[in-house]
């Protein structure tokens, strides 16, 4: 394709522009097209999943016990006997898949978390049919007991994190920043034309939402170091001594390079916040950070003034349920923020919250989330579907009980291997970073260039080749499928590729393939020293 042809894509977002080379890579047969665009796993958790569906099966029965003279017909669930019915559910079912999880799940619960199996099984067998609004509407309890504890194990990597928080349960990871931008703004905690800074590279509509009319925020780029890692320098982290900098939004592990925070750069942020930016509002995203050994979350170090956002998606092959949380500590920056705007401020924000509360003024931010998240005026029916929240507290579940963390370390051991099938074949092994996720690389055309032949080739590429047509031919000629890393704040001759969904022997074929068009751009450049 024509560079003319191709600069027409520039300013569409990566995932559009994936749509486009799709369709290109389709439309050849030569090879099978390998799409290695989308960061959707090829996995599913399967024991939770079982567990969930034999719940459905003995809430059904639970259900059917009223209306017994109406055909089609069930009830709500009666606990008089709930959990003596339930173990003879168990023992009935033994030996079926998904049944000892129940069992051994509702246990845990109780002994690790305080929950009593009659209370639990009320809740779930009534969440699971969804003939309920979610109440309270934020999150279910016992699910937002269980959810906060997997919260507290996989993100804190064994620092003190007894800090009380609540959830609001979301429609995953992408509704939560939804609404995160929505209510900051709303609230008038940032204003159109407020400086942030974000954490780069990184997911794209983070990139994006700021830029939109409802926001017009002034971005500030605190950018990783393709040359040291993809960590942080200090004199980038130095961006938010800043004091017009009002909040810094990041994705650890970062998206694309897929590397978390270093302790160290978590460390130093943390005493930036404490000794001189007190003030300073912090959205991490932690999607990946189970992916990484010892990963420390920037809301378990400063609980104070980060909003954490988790989702269930990628670790367990759970895409398509939409299953995610924003957390706030109690005591939060945001709530004293609320507290200390201007008079008529807290006037008018009363009366957007007075239909839900008899004192606006002292509705917390996560409350308001909630409500902002259905226009306010229908807070009523504010939640995620409860048959999600049971699921996610049943993923939970199934690490926090996991205490050898087998599946952990059979999904990073999964990735990893893709991650060197690609690398070895694209003849330049990458050494072993511990503090990389693998669930996606950045693969920066101009050093693989580099490193087969030379930096002149290198930069001969950097003169000649449009950063698009690296993906467009690949595409084209090759039927892979990446997505053009310059979306996410990546380099411009970078390409992102996921680790997750395509079989191990795929990333080999990708390697090649992405080493063929480097020779084949090789060759060019010889012909033009001639």
């Amino acid at each position: 394709m024509e560079t003319k042809d191709l600069m027409k894509y520039d300013q569409l977002s990566p995932f559009e522009v994936k749509d486009k080379l799709i369709e290109l890579a389709q439309s050849h047969h030569e090879r099978m097209m390998l799409d290695a665009g989308r960061g959707n796993p090829n996995w599913v958790a399967t024991t939770p999943r079982h567990g969930f569906f034999q719940l459905g099966l003995f809430a059904l029965s639970e259900a059917e016990r009223s209306f017994t003279d109406m055909a089609h017909f069930g009830g709500y669930t009666q606990s008089e006997g709930l959990k003596a019915r339930f173990d003879r559910f168990v023992q009935d079912h033994t030996g079926t898949a998904g049944i000892d999880f129940l069992k051994q799940g509702i246990d845990y619960a109780e002994k690790a978390l305080g929950i009593p199996p009659a209370d639990l099984l009320l809740q779930y067998c009534d969440a699971i049919i969804g003939n309920h609004y979610p109440v309270p509407d934020r999150m279910l309890k016992h699910c937002e007991t269980i959810c906060a504890a997997y919260i507290r194990k996989e993100f804190g990597a064994g620092r003190p994190f007894d800090r009380a928080f609540d959830l609001f349960a979301v429609e995953g990871g992408t509704a939560a920043m939804t609404y995160v931008f929505q209510t900051l703004k709303e609230n008038k905690i940032l204003n159109v034309g407020d400086t942030i800074a974000i954490g780069s590279p990184i997911f794209t509509p983070y990139l994006e939402i700021p830029r939109l009319n409802d926001y017009r925020f002034v971005e500030v780029e605190i950018a990783a170091s393709e040359d040291e890692g993809w960590q942080i320098p200090d004199s980038e982290i130095d961006k938010l001594l800043d004091p017009k900098v009002k909040a810094f939004f990041v994705t650890n592990p970062s998206n694309p390079p897929s590397v978390k925070i270093q302790d160290a750069t978590i460390d130093r942020i943390a005493e930036i916040v404490k000794t001189q930016r007190p003030d300073l509002i912090i959205l991490t995203d932690d999607v990946y950070g189970t992916f990484t050994q010892g990963f420390v979350s920037l809301f378990a170090a400063i609980p104070d003034n980060t909003i954490g956002v988790y989702s269930w998606s990628k670790y367990f092959g759970a895409t398509g349920w939409r299953l995610g949380v924003i957390a706030l500590c109690e005591g939060n920056v945001l709530d004293k923020m609320l507290a200390d705007l201007p008079r008529a401020d807290k006037d008018e924000l009363a009366e957007r919250y007075n239909s839900i509360t008899l004192e606006p003024d002292k509705l917390k931010m996560i409350d308001r989330f909630v409500a902002d998240s259905r226009a306010v005026a229908l807070n009523h029916t504010a939640g995620t579907s409860t048959p999600q929240q049971v699921f996610m507290s049943l993923l939970s579940l199934f690490c926090l009980m996991d205490k050898a963390d087998a599946y952990k370390k059979a999904c990073q051991d999964l990735v990893t291997r893709r991650y060197n099938n690609l690398y070895e074949a694209l003849g330049i092994p990458q050494p072993a970073d511990p503090n990389a996720a693998h669930y996606y690389t950045e693969i920066d055309i101009r050093q693989v260039a580099a490193a087969a032949y030379s930096e002149e080739l290198a930069n001969w590429i950097d003169k000649n080749v449009h950063p698009l047509d690296f993906v467009f031919r690949l595409a084209d000629e090759e039927e892979v499928v990446l997505m053009p890393g310059g979306g996410f704040d990546a380099p411009k001759s970078s390409v992102r590729a996921s680790l997750a969904n395509l079989d191990d022997a795929a990333y080999t074929a990708i390697g090649k393939r992405l080493r063929e068009l480097v020779d084949e751009y090789y060759q060019r450049w010889k012909a033009e020293q001639k």
